[in-house]
């Protein structure tokens, strides 16, 4: 690992347009090592297009990345991903087990059989998501939701020193939801999480810092949101009241 002087993340004036129609405009700002970061906004508003600058997927049209002081691209093996989308290729006949196990390739040297701590972190994983008694399931044969804790659980073995998640509990139960960011909190302890998430109330429980992305980035260093980042992420009025648990209050209001 590097130096935790070295930044998680930078980004200097990043500009990101799908053909010609703008997606994110002039994004600055700074990650530290160790940090956990919600990130909030509406649908549409860039989010996803900024993890996938982060990865390396996608190229800024202008504006400076580095990921761990790399550039994206360079680092994924450092990086761990899990997508908010898990049905892409669940046809594909493979078992949880070996799902998982593709996780421990980004460390593994290539053309090395796998190593024998290797399963035993597969295992402990998928205990940690509740999926070991599916092992030997074929992956297309999961609920979406199922599927989710799998790609966590791949994400995990990398053993990632940053982990990118998209929604990770969109479609899995509430004590499931609980269960992971009680296990991300833990994680956070020796790597950097940044996570996509439309529950406020994870901000207020677990992350340390909060950004908002809607085209442009609001960001703040600590576990607060702002009325200026909710309006800018629901387009709605919005107050928070604190007693004890933060809470949010929507006045009436008309919203087109």
């Amino acid at each position: 690992m590097r130096e935790l002087t070295t930044p998680a993340i930078e980004m200097k004036g990043i500009w990101f347009s799908y053909e010609r129609t703008p997606i994110l405009e002039n994004i600055s700002f700074t990650l530290k090592q160790g940090d956990f970061l919600g990130m909030i906004g509406p649908n549409g508003g860039g989010k996803t297009t900024l993890l996938k600058l982060l990865l390396g997927i996608l190229k800024p049209d202008r504006g400076l990345i580095r990921v761990l002081g790399e550039e994206p691209h360079r680092a994924r093996r450092r990086v761990g991903y899990v997508p908010q989308n898990t049905d892409a290729n669940n046809t594909f006949p493979v078992s949880v087990m070996d799902v998982v196990l593709m996780g421990r390739l980004a460390i593994t040297r290539m053309g090395k059989n796998f190593s024998s701590k290797d399963r035993p972190m597969v295992e402990e994983a998928l205990r940690k998501v509740g999926m070991w008694n599916r092992k030997n399931t074929q992956i297309g044969k999961l609920s979406g939701g199922q599927r989710q804790r799998v790609l966590i659980a791949r994400a995990l073995v990398a053993e990632p020193e940053i982990l990118f998640l998209d929604e990770p509990t969109a479609k899995v139960d509430p004590e499931f939801e609980s269960n992971i960011y009680d296990f991300l909190k833990e994680l956070n302890q020796r790597a950097t999480i940044m996570t996509i998430t439309h529950d406020v109330g994870v901000i207020s429980r677990y992350v340390k810092s909060v950004a908002c992305v809607n085209r442009t980035l609001i960001y703040h260093e600590e576990a607060q949101i702002t009325n200026e980042m909710l309006e800018m992420a629901y387009e709605c009025p919005v107050d928070l009241i604190a007693h004890g648990i933060p809470h949010r209050v929507l006045p009436h209001h008309e919203h087109h």
